[in-house]
C-alpha cells in the first residue's frame, strides 16, 4: 500500500481526498491510498517522524505550509520564495518540499480567461496571498498593491515580495478605495471576511478571484456577477495545486485532471444539498 494524506488544522472539511482518489482510480493506482489527518503546528514534527516508508507524500494547509520548512531535507526554489510548502514528497528518505499553489492560481486565472493582468491587488496577508504574489510575477507583473488590517502582520508578506522582485504597496482595510485601481482582485480572505466589501470591490473592479470554494457562490462573488464583471472561484485553484501534486507523487503525467474536478464538483454539490 502506498499512503499520502492532507494534514492540517482544521481538516474535516477539506476537498483533497476526493480529488486525489478520484485521479488514483482513473490512473489505476489500486494499491494507493489518501486520508485527511488533522495536525497543528506542534503535532507536525512528530508526525512526520513516525511516517514509514511506504508514504509517497503530504499535502499541507493552514497552519503548516510554513511550520514544515525547517522539517524538510530539500526545498523547491520557489517554496523557499513564498516561504511555504504545500507538498511534501517522500523519495529517496529524504522529504522534499514543494509548492503547488502557485500552478493552481495560474491555471485558475487561465482558464477564466484573466491571466493578463495589467495591474493586480491582494487581499489579506497570509501564506496564500505570498503564493498569489508568485503567480502574478509569473504572469508579467512587476508590482501589486497588498490590503491588510495590520500593516505590521504583513512583513513575511513584504519580505516575500522583496525575494520574487515585486513591488509591494501594502494599504488598510479603511483606505480600501485607493487600492482597488487595478484588473483583478485576488481575495485570500477566509469564508465571510469579504462580505462588507463586496459591494465596494464589484463597483470597481472587472474581475475578482476569491480563493474561498464553499459556500459558494460568496457575498462578493455575487456582487461582482451581478455588476457584470469576472469571478473565479476558489475550487479551480484548489483543483489543479492537487493535480500537480499528484504528478509530484506519482511521478506520472497523465493526471486525469477533469475526473478529478467532477469528483470534486459532485462533492461540493452533496454538501451544499446537505447544508440546505
Amino acid at each position: 500500500m502506498t499512503r499520502a494524506a492532507v494534514l492540517g488544522s482544521p481538516i474535516a472539511h477539506s476537498l483533497s481526498p476526493y480529488l486525489h482518489r478520484a485521479a488514483y482510480r482513473a490512473m489505476g493506482l489500486d494499491g494507493w491510498s489518501y486520508e485527511a489527518i488533522e495536525c497543528d503546528e506542534a503535532g507536525l514534527p512528530a508526525l512526520l517522524g513516525g511516517l514509514g516508508p511506504g508514504w509517497a507524500g503530504l499535502s499541507l494547509t493552514m497552519p503548516l505550509k510554513r511550520a514544515v520548512l525547517p522539517l524538510l531535507d530539500t526545498v523547491s526554489d520557489l517554496a523557499v520564495e513564498v516561504g511555504g510548502a504545500n507538498t511534501v514528497v517522500f523519495s529517496g528518505g529524504a522529504r522534499h518540499g514543494d509548492n503547488t499553489d502557485v500552478y493552481g492560481i495560474v491555471r485558475a486565472l487561465a482558464e477564466a480567461g484573466a491571466a493578463a493582468p495589467r495591474s493586480a491587488t491582494v487581499l489579506g496577508g497570509g501564506a496564500t496571498a505570498a503564493s498569489t504574489l508568485a503567480a502574478l510575477r509569473e504572469l508579467g507583473l512587476g508590482g501589486a498593491t497588498l490590503v491588510v488590517r495590520d500593516p505590521a502582520r504583513a512583513g513575511e508578506t513584504a519580505e516575500v515580495a522583496e525575494r520574487l522582485g515585486i513591488a509591494l504597496e501594502v494599504q488598510t482595510f479603511d483606505k480600501l478605495d485607493t487600492a482597488l485601481d487595478a484588473d483583478l482582485v485576488v481575495s485570500t480572505l477566509p469564508s465571510g471576511a469579504a462580505d462588507d466589501l463586496a459591494e465596494t470591490v464589484a463597483a470597481r473592479v472587472p474581475a475578482v478571484f476569491d480563493v474561498v470554494y464553499a459556500p459558494w457562490p460568496t457575498r462578493l462573488a455575487g456582487a461582482v456577477r451581478r455588476a457584470g464583471g469576472t469571478v473565479i472561484g476558489g475550487f479551480p485553484m484548489l483543483l489543479h495545486q492537487a493535480v500537480r501534486q499528484v504528478e509530484l507523487m506519482t511521478g506520472r503525467t497523465d493526471v486525469p485532471v477533469e475526473a478529478m474536478r467532477a469528483a470534486g464538483e459532485a462533492e461540493i454539490l452533496r454538501r451544499a444539498g446537505r447544508a440546505s
